[in-house]
């Protein structure tokens, strides 16, 4: 079962198997007793991260230490937690183009300690327990499902495969409308991991990290 949970500036999920329950992302500050409450009733024995973004990881340091459970993510996002520019933020459409100048601007010495009190974007420091891989299996933690490598959108981008639901982060939005991510490190791998979630069909339910749900299509 997946649950969709109002993270703040982007969705949250506790997927939920037999013998327990895996939190996936943690939304930002303002939401983390919401989601606290939310994770002792279901269970949640695991905390995954799609990827090293603020808006995703915010809340895993507190979270964790409330659960005393692990933080999984995949190795290559983790230079993110200390810096959103440790990689290349490009696109090429108008609005991504502006997401990736105004993160840029925000990220300049002078204004950094300045956004991050206005728009409270800082990641509390945390050290994943938990190197996700594709393939990685959820059973140990009470769910039946995997990792799904979705590069791109960051280097480290996940998704995670329950059944017929697919999460995929930020490998797709659905700002407006389903499509692919407005900004990325590396398009071609973005492209790739678009068909990659083409491929498993139309009957695949999508749950985005921005927006609401839908059903698989073309990418």
């Amino acid at each position: 079962m997946v649950e969709l949970i109002n993270g703040g500036m982007g969705n949250c999920y506790i997927v939920s198997g037999e013998n327990g329950a895996v939190l996936v992302d943690t939304g930002t500050a303002k939401f983390r007793d919401t989601l606290l409450e939310k994770c002792r009733a279901a269970d949640v024995r695991l905390i995954l991260l799609t990827h090293g973004h603020y808006d995703h990881v915010q809340n895993a340091a507190y979270l964790a230490e409330a659960l005393g459970v692990p933080v999984a993510m995949h190795p290559a996002d983790i230079p993110l937690l200390a810096d959103i520019l440790s990689e290349p933020i490009d696109a090429h459409v108008f609005q991504g183009k502006a997401m990736a100048a105004v993160i840029r601007l925000g990220q300049r010495p002078r204004l950094k300690k300045f956004v991050a009190r206005v728009q409270k974007n800082d990641i509390p420091p945390f050290t994943p327990d938990i190197e996700l891989h594709d393939g990685f299996s959820l059973l140990p933690y009470g769910v039946d499902a995997s990792v799904v490598a979705l590069p791109g959108h960051t280097r480290g981008c996940v998704g995670l495969l329950a059944g017929r639901d697919l999460l995929v982060g930020d490998a797709l939005m659905n700002i407006g409308k389903p499509a692919r991510p407005l900004h990325y490190v590396d398009r071609a791998a973005m492209e790739e991991s678009a068909a990659k979630i083409t491929a498993l069909g139309e009957d695949i339910t999508l749950w985005f990290g921005h927006g609401g749900p839908v059903e698989n299509q073309l990418w």
